[in-house]
């Protein structure tokens, strides 16, 4: 049984998620070892008393349970499967917990190459941005073995509220590319609805508030539209890795034969954002395609 006193969590990535994350672990009273590319991002955790390592074979090495949230699924792979990895280091046992956006292909191939060495891997993509890294209220999808689901389920209740087992590997990150589906489309909704009451003469703070609560109603309206409104534009999610999440699931949908013509759509407006010089933006700034 997994418990605080004899659990370390090894949590690697700790970027604008990332870092909240690993600060509600501590806080829950584990003891946490990072590891990050730029140690810089994660200075404010040593300061706070995690431990650090210098690579994710020291990770493996320390920790009996381990977190991933980075960027794209090449660093997923490199981080599990290389070298240095997760998987060929550390010991038996071991849960690997991969909290990144990546692919259900990738999911599978990490799952049964952690089974080979007598490890448990589950991919466990979440929702919510920033925010909901920061106040521990993050939707968690979960794909992989039920048992080693519930093993970790105190950890998961740390990070989040709203945490499903989906179904055996892959299923976490098939369960993901829905969320994105329904927020690739939701964000033009979002930011025309503001583009339109911002050009009409409305005070756009104003319309939120006749529309925030209805049948418009969205995480997306309630949390991003105030944003746009404010011009503030930093990220608590970088297009730049929206465009990934929604080229993922565009290449699953056309591998199952399945049209997507609203994500196809987001998906070419925020390319445009990017080649203006937009990746870094957070979501919200699809608001500046209108502006221009």
């Amino acid at each position: 049984m997994l418990t605080k006193e004899n659990t370390v969590i090894g949590f690697i990535g700790t970027g604008v998620m990332g870092k909240s994350m690993a600060t509600n672990l501590m806080d829950a009273g584990y003891p946490v070892v990072v590891y990050s590319r730029t140690k810089e991002k994660a200075q404010s955790l040593l300061d706070k008393g995690a431990k650090w390592a210098d690579s994710p074979k020291t990770v493996a090495e320390e920790a009996n349970v381990i977190i991933t949230i980075v960027g794209y699924p090449s660093d997923v792979k490199e981080v599990y499967l290389g070298e240095n990895g997760l998987i060929p280091n550390g010991r038996e046992h071991t849960y690997l917990i991969d909290m990144t956006t990546s692919t259900p292909s990738l999911a599978k191939e990490i799952y049964e190459a952690a089974k080979e060495k007598g490890k448990h891997a589950l991919d466990a993509p979440v929702s919510g941005g920033d925010i909901g890294a920061r106040e521990a209220k993050l939707s968690i999808m979960v794909g992989g073995d039920e048992e080693d689901f519930t093993k970790v389920l105190p950890i998961f209740q740390v990070l989040g509220t709203n945490i499903v087992y989906q179904g055996k590997a892959g299923a976490g990150q098939h369960t993901k590319m829905c969320n994105q589906i329904v927020i690739a489309s939701n964000m033009i909704g979002v930011s025309e609805a503001m583009a339109y009451a911002k050009k009409s003469g409305l005070d756009p703070e104003t319309v939120l508030k006749s529309i925030s609560s209805g049948a418009a109603g969205s995480w997306s309206l309630s949390n991003l539209a105030p944003r746009m409104i404010q011009g503030n534009f930093e990220p608590g999610f970088y297009i730049k890795h929206f465009i990934k999440d929604m080229t993922i699931a565009l290449e699953e949908a056309e591998q199952m034969g399945m049209e997507a013509p609203g994500l196809a759509l987001a998906l070419s407006l925020y390319k445009q954002l990017a080649e203006r010089g937009e990746e870094n933006s957070g979501t919200q700034a699809l608001f500046k395609y209108w502006e221009n």
